[in-house]
């Protein structure tokens, strides 16, 4: 459903080598960088990358608050959530393969309301979850900032249409600075955290909030908020890759392995039911 959000390639201090002096050498204030990687031609590029060794350039020089947001990170924030709505509405018709132009006029109605859907739905799953892993960064003295992977993005929306299943690399929070394996793994779990906690939220409060204002499409929304996080952070949490349970295992196996569980059981939770048993014993209904 998509690719870690978390810090990409932290090392002990990864720009050193390309100015080719030390931070000790040097007799001026240090400031955090951040190194982009460049685009790939290979097709298969958006899903591949992190898994194998991607060359890095264009050194860029950080500026700003802790809560700042450049023009260039809401850009790709507000793009990526776009285009993820966008493949979910299209997931949520079928895709080509699974019938979606047999709606035909319908599908005037149809992929809007998906797309609004799937906006409020998984919308702050995703969004939440990449700000987590900036704001844990930037406590740390890190360079970071979403950056969205527009082939990615691209090639995702394109499955989704055709298939109706969804697989995007929607982007990745970006750090660069000094941290330890403690720290990163600190900086990666914290995204799955939001997505337990929002989880929460939504069974709790959502069956809170139903029990007051009920409404069928307000449901729809609590369940799929629901499944988004479930699904997202257990995802993230996979040991493989740049996803961010691999950085966890590397710093904390306990760790991991809890927060590997609580994820895969929410996801377990939704499946039998349990979880939307419990919203709805909330909401009275």
């Amino acid at each position: 459903m998509g690719r870690d959000s978390g810090p990409r390639r932290l090392e002990e201090d990864p720009f050193d080598r390309l100015s080719g002096k030390s931070r000790e050498s040097s007799d001026k204030p240090q400031t955090i960088r951040v190194v982009i990687q460049p685009g790939q031609n290979s097709p298969f590029e958006p899903f591949m990358r992190g898994f194998f060794d991607v060359p890095q350039t264009n050194v860029i020089k950080h500026q700003g608050s802790f809560f700042h947001f450049s023009q260039i990170e809401l850009k790709d924030l507000f793009i990526s959530l776009i285009a993820f709505s966008l493949g979910l509405s299209f997931v949520f018709n079928g895709g080509l393969m699974g019938g979606m132009l047999q709606l035909g006029p319908a599908l005037i109605f149809t992929i809007p309301y998906y797309f609004i859907l799937s906006s409020i739905a998984f919308g702050p799953a995703f969004i939440i979850h990449e700000l987590a892993h900036k704001f844990v960064a930037r406590h740390y003295g890190c360079w970071a900032e979403f950056r969205a992977d527009y082939r990615g993005l691209r090639t995702g929306v394109l499955i989704a249409f055709f298939v109706g299943f969804l697989f995007m690399a929607p982007g990745a929070v970006m750090v660069a600075g000094r941290v330890g394996r403690k720290e990163n793994g600190i900086i990666s779990i914290a995204g799955p955290i939001t997505n337990i906690v929002l989880f929460f939220i939504g069974m709790i409060g959502g069956g809170l909030l139903l029990s007051v204002l009920f409404h069928p499409i307000l449901a729809e929304i609590i369940v799929l908020w629901m499944w988004g996080n479930a699904i997202l952070g257990a995802f993230n949490m996979l040991p493989f890759g740049p996803l961010d349970g691999a950085k966890v295992k590397k710093w904390s196996e306990p760790i991991f392995w809890l927060f590997l569980l609580i994820t895969l059981g929410l996801v377990f939770t939704l499946f039998n039911g349990l979880a939307i048993e419990t919203m709805e014993s909330i909401a009275g209904i």
